[in-house]
């Protein structure tokens, strides 16, 4: 696999005719996500009036599932047969939408058929979901405009696509300002070697082109996020012993990251915030990422560019802000590295 064509037919022959179901999965990144972190009910609740069918070819890695959707525009990159997009159809209600994009022409296909499925189900006058074929790395391409979106997704297909920096500069593109990228993923605990790029089954594995996860932190910067926000991770398990001989001493996990598109002058200032208890689901505390855990009514400091994401975000009218004087310096306001890490997090929450 030379270059991105390569990528994307290999991607597309793998998950469009040779995996049926999750089950034909090498490597447990389907199954994990769901019980390492509590999951909201109107999240499973969404996820289990999805059609029975849809679900069986359902081949993520997490549960990309952010608060407050009521009434976004949300757009899933890789949305495959659909399964994260009928549960946002739920959760952003008749007044939302959402956009599944993909590049694979049978999953496209499958997807479509359960449009009006969904809508009689969750008793909309019209259907919310739309489905477009094409690419991430391309999404004005496929008709998706700048500055449309609330919220963009993605589960586990990130890892798929050999050029991560366009689609991240994409999402940021179509995003409007204050909007988020919440993305889960598959990460590596070391730089991926060339050879093992070149290994079809590893990539359609999400084994090849993971991320080493710390360049996820500077790709993020380069075209203009927020730092990342872990959210939760999970250890993947290799289940194939050629695969996992291949790997080596490399080890793999499922993160989810938040990402958001700031105010291009954003003021860097500490705050103090307090959680209104606004959020649904979420009455007592609002778990925002693996280290910020705001309770109802009490009053926390944070950093400048937290502050700038709760300002500028969908979540600004759910908290009381109060600016400081300080001025921050970069090293106050990016977080520490350890942080971010989801293999710490992942030995926390779901030890080997």
């Amino acid at each position: 696999m030379a270059n991105s064509e390569d990528v994307r037919e290999n991607v597309k022959k793998y998950y469009g005719k040779q995996l049926g179901s999750s089950g034909d999965l090498q490597t447990g990144a389907a199954s994990c996500g769901s019980s390492c972190r509590p999951v909201p009910r109107s999240v499973t609740d969404a996820l289990s009036q999805v059609h029975p069918e849809v679900t069986k070819r359902f081949f993520g890695c997490g549960l990309p599932f952010p608060a407050k959707l009521e009434g976004c525009r949300v757009l899933d990159l890789g949305s495959g047969s659909g399964r994260d997009c009928y549960a946002f159809s739920k959760l952003v209600g008749p007044n939302g939408h959402v956009t599944g994009i993909d590049m694979t022409e049978d999953l496209i296909t499958a997807a479509c058929q359960y449009v009006q499925y969904h809508q009689e189900k969750f008793g909309y006058k019209e259907p919310n979901v739309t489905f477009v074929q094409g690419y991430m790395e391309n999404l004005e391409e496929a008709g998706i405009q700048s500055d449309s979106m609330d919220v963009v997704i993605s589960n586990c297909v990130i890892c798929l696509c050999a050029d991560k920096r366009a689609v991240l500069q994409q999402a940021y593109s179509v995003l409007k300002e204050g909007g988020e990228l919440y993305f889960s993923d598959m990460f590596a605990s070391k730089v991926i070697p060339d050879h093992m790029k070149q290994d079809a089954v590893l990539w359609g594995e999400g084994m090849g082109g993971s991320l080493f996860w710390p360049d996820l932190i500077s790709l993020a910067h380069s075209v203009g996020f927020s730092s990342p926000h872990l959210v939760s991770a999970s250890h993947i398990v290799v289940y194939n012993s050629d695969l996992k001989a291949k790997a080596g001493d490399i080890s793999y996990v499922s993160g989810t990251y938040r990402l958001f598109k700031l105010p291009k002058s954003p003021v860097t200032s500490n705050a103090i915030v307090a959680y209104k208890g606004t959020v649904a689901d979420f009455p007592d505390q609002l778990d925002f990422d693996s280290s910020h855990c705001f309770q109802k009514d009490v009053a926390v400091q944070v950093n400048g560019e937290m502050a700038a994401v709760l300002q500028s975000s969908r979540f600004s009218s759910d908290f009381k802000i109060q600016m400081l004087d300080k001025q921050e310096s970069n090293s106050e306001t990016t977080p520490e590295l350890c942080h971010l890490n989801p293999f710490l997090l992942a030995d926390k929450l779901d030890p080997k």
